[in-house]
């Protein structure tokens, strides 16, 4: 039977010791563990370990909790009718949605977009009130262009349009930053600013092949508050096969996220991206940068899948979706307790 007056308790290092054996051996007390003070007679121990994680725990953000809003792409239900994806959303227990991008409508051989380029706004608005119907409200849209592409400027300048009709906040894009694509990213920008803020809408641009910073070094070259970065932690896994980190890659461009494309990424048993919590991408240190900014900020969820494992019908879909809304819930709670 353990004895602990025959203990040695010089030899304790509090840096590697589980608290609730410190518990067992009486040697913490509640209050201590409820980061309210230390109940420790540190003579003969080595405190240094428990002081860290005290230092943790008030080292934590301050400020005014940053306002989440958890939504659900219509992209996971591609296979199936913008009703059918809707409805799946809903009753997974959203009350965001995001747009994007087409569905296999009935009676149709070609996939139809969930919003046409060139729809009037009146169509758009139709389908935002639709939605709000429903208890979802749209808070992003796929713009479903390259920033890069000849038509962009049209095309975006019809999102906005769109997307201030329908009461979405985000318009979001991505593409290809590399030569000289980079340079006329910022010359479109710097032209679809103020369009974009004479709408009350954000275009947000996300990594699509490029890092968090190189995005992040565009939005500052463009300098236009209407034009910021959406974050998406599984493409840059992805598409760097893990060589970046991207809770590294968040911080080099931190200040200006405003939104999120939620996709985690693993790289066994395969190499795939899937939904939240279930990749290798920590989702508590990367939401934990932006925790505390006092801004609205929606978190799409883009993936929801499970790795290796493909849903065949829309009610595994549903059941994945509430499953990925759950988790990020459980982090924001962590995160802003």
């Amino acid at each position: 039977m353990y004895d602990p007056g025959n203990f040695d308790w010089g030899r304790i290092d509090l840096g590697n010791i589980d608290r609730r054996l410190l518990l067992r051996l009486g040697v913490v007390g509640l209050a201590g563990l409820g980061g309210g003070g230390v109940g420790l007679a540190c003579e003969g121990l080595n405190c240094q370990g428990l002081a860290r994680t005290q230092e943790r725990t008030e080292d934590r953000p301050k400020g005014k909790p940053t306002r989440f809003q958890i939504a659900c792409m219509t992209l996971p239900y591609s296979q199936y009718p913008l009703a059918r994806a809707l409805a799946g959303i809903k009753a997974a227990g959203y009350q965001y949605v995001a747009w994007g991008t087409s569905h296999k409508e009935e009676g149709e051989s070609n996939r139809v977009p969930v919003m046409a380029a060139d729809a009037p706004p009146e169509k758009a608005k139709l389908l935002g009130q639709k939605c709000r119907d429903m208890g979802l409200a749209p808070v992003m849209m796929f713009s479903e262009i390259y920033p890069e592409n000849p038509k962009a400027l049209a095309v975006l300048t019809s999102r906005i349009k769109q997307a201030a009709a329908a009461g979405i906040g985000h318009v979001l894009t991505f593409g290809h930053t590399d030569a000289e694509n980079r340079k006329l990213w910022v010359e479109r920008f710097k032209q679809l600013g103020p369009i974009a803020r004479d709408h009350g809408v954000l275009i947000v641009a996300k990594q699509h092949g490029e890092t968090g910073e190189v995005t992040g070094q565009i939005v500052r070259e463009v300098a236009d508050d209407n034009v910021l970065v959406n974050y998406d932690a599984g493409n840059v896994m992805d598409y760097t096969k893990g060589k970046v980190n991207p809770l590294d890659d968040i911080k080099t461009c931190v200040e200006l996220i405003r939104s999120f494309c939620i996709k985690d990424h693993r790289l066994f048993p395969v190499d795939q991206d899937c939904g939240p919590g279930l990749g290798e991408i920590d989702h508590y240190r990367m939401l934990g940068n932006v925790a505390f900014t006092g801004l609205t900020m929606p978190l799409c969820c883009e993936n929801i899948s499970a790795p290796a494992i493909k849903a065949t019908k829309p009610e595994e879909i549903d059941a994945l979706a509430q499953r990925a809304r759950e988790f990020l819930e459980l982090v924001v709670r962590g995160l802003q307790a």
